[in-house]
């Protein structure tokens, strides 16, 4: 099981940015998946966690209403949008997937993808 995170950036307040997460040794439509960040000086936080059967979804509080998760299952790619970004969203994002979901917390999850930088800045 392998993920691979990209899209990040510089981006100015109010700006959008998706970022991708390319999977392989599995399947992303059978998988929980989530999504973390982590500022600098803070611990990680998980975003955006995602059960792979009903579609259940769990936000953080900071980025309802901003952030939407999809999943392209012809190329096994997940994405995340980021809409209305705002300066407390720099961070290093990482997309994480297990087979069960329970939650998110980094303890829910077996597999990681390195990180992808996003600034969000003027």
């Amino acid at each position: 099981v392998q993920l691979q995170a990209s899209g990040g950036g510089l981006v100015q307040p109010g700006g959008s940015l998706r970022l991708s997460c390319a999977a392989s040794g599995f399947t992303v439509a059978d998988y929980a998946i989530g999504w973390f960040r982590q500022a600098p000086g803070k611990e990680r936080e998980g975003v955006l966690c995602q059960g792979s059967s009903d579609g259940h979804t769990i936000f953080a509080d900071a980025v309802k209403g901003r952030f939407i998760i999809s999943r392209d299952k012809q190329t096994n790619i997940v994405y995340l949008q980021m809409n209305n970004l705002k300066p407390s969203d720099t961070a290093v994002y990482y997309c994480a997937a297990d087979p069960i979901y329970a939650g998110c917390s980094d303890e829910d999850y077996a597999f990681w993808g390195q990180g992808t930088q996003v600034t969000v800045s003027s």
